[in-house]
């Protein structure tokens, strides 16, 4: 096939179309906090955080077939390792002394790196004893696994076997949890950067912009990454354990080496959200680490549609913003689980494959009534599937 053939079916697979609509969000996301307050940016904060969570999950839910009730605890264990850096590490090793006014971000480097690795490392052992078992069965191994992890943050028993084994204060500073107080991030610890004459606060609670960019460059980045993957021949392979294991298998795929490989890919970039979870917060507490918070990529790519590699994106922003309008209203706010129960039911009832697949539907009947025939059925490959 020429280059010239390829870039034709690109643009007929549209690609160019979905780049452009990337360019169009990205800079609809750079210039928001502009023109936002501090609440607002900060809620726009959460929802990329909960976007990418859900993203990663549905990697493994809507384009492996694998359902997860336990994936908070890479999230949690992430988001602890980063207030560590920030409460323990960085003073340790003297950042400050190192790296003078880019101390700030220089920690936070570290944190999203020890982050990540920890995450990716605990889901190596667990996503290959959980990966043994399907369906119900695996979801159920990764609630098991979750509310162990969460008990072990609840009840500080990483700190409590340092001080029994006499590990030394250091080491039991560095494992200890502080049980259900968490620990906290002091915003001073994440306070005014200085990098190469430019002056800026990396986080306050009423100046969210400089964490803001952070936030999104490492949303557009994780997302790209992710759209990668879905589109790359790993994703098919994906696809074909979701549609029929066993015929996956009797072409030769080893579904579960790869269900392993998809667990642990999904689990990094849960950790990734962890590590930017901490400072958003300014704390972690053992709730982030229960099946609960389980739950919220769950809900968001049931709203969004799972599959349709933006549906936890959409799920997360619908998701946020209903919760944030339900607390403007405190009749509503005090049953706040009624009424959005109502709404899922709705989503799901209503709406195939979420609230993507009711923008589709409404394009299509609009594309058909100004006579256009081509229309688009679905998103199962992470690109529109046209017929």
């Amino acid at each position: 096939m020429s280059y010239t053939d390829a870039v034709r079916d690109r643009v007929r697979n549209g690609d160019l179309s979905v780049v452009a609509a990337g360019i169009v969000v990205v800079a609809a996301l750079a210039s928001a906090p502009l023109l936002l307050g501090p609440v607002e940016t900060s809620l726009l904060i959460t929802m990329l955080l909960i976007a990418i969570f859900g993203t990663a999950f549905n990697l493994l839910y809507g384009y492996t077939g694998l359902l997860s009730f336990g994936h908070a605890m890479f999230l949690a264990v992430a988001a602890y390792a980063t207030a560590k850096v920030f409460n323990v590490v960085g003073p340790l090793l003297g950042f400050e002394e190192l790296f003078g006014g880019a101390s700030v971000l220089a920690t936070f480097g570290l944190a999203v790196l020890l982050g990540v690795v920890l995450a990716t490392l605990l889901a190596i052992p667990i996503g290959y004893l959980s990966v043994q078992l399907e369906e119900i069965y695996f979801a159920m191994i990764t609630l098991s696994f979750s509310m162990a992890i969460f008990v072990v943050l609840l009840q500080d028993i990483t700190g409590q076997l340092a001080e029994i084994l006499r590990l030394g204060e250091t080491a039991t500073e560095l494992l200890a949890t502080n049980g259900d107080d968490g620990l906290i991030i002091s915003f001073q610890a994440m306070g005014e950067v200085d990098l190469f004459g430019l002056a800026f606060t990396f986080m306050n609670i009423n100046d969210y912009l400089a964490f803001y960019f952070v936030v999104l460059f490492f949303f557009v980045t994780s997302m790209y990454a992710l759209w990668r993957v879905v589109r790359s021949p790993f994703g098919r392979v994906c696809l074909a354990i979701r549609e029929n294991p066993e015929r996956a298998r009797s072409i030769g795929i080893d579904v579960t080496r790869h269900s392993w490989a998809t667990f642990v890919v999904s689990a990094a970039f849960t950790g990734l959200v962890g590590t930017m979870w901490a400072p958003l917060q300014s704390s972690v507490v053992p709730g982030i680490g229960h099946w609960t918070f389980s739950a919220t990529p769950v809900l968001v790519t049931v709203i969004g549609g799972p599959y349709s590699f933006l549906g936890p994106t959409v799920g997360a922003f619908v998701y946020e913003y209903l919760r944030f309008t339900i607390d403007q209203y405190p009749a509503l706010a005090a049953r706040w689980q009624l009424v959005f129960g109502v709404i899922l039911l709705a989503v799901v009832i209503f709406f195939e494959n979420g609230v993507t697949g009711g923008i589709r539907r409404l394009w299509n009947w609009i594309r058909s009534g100004l006579g256009f025939g081509e229309t688009v059925t679905g998103d199962v490959r992470g690109g529109g599937e046209r017929e």
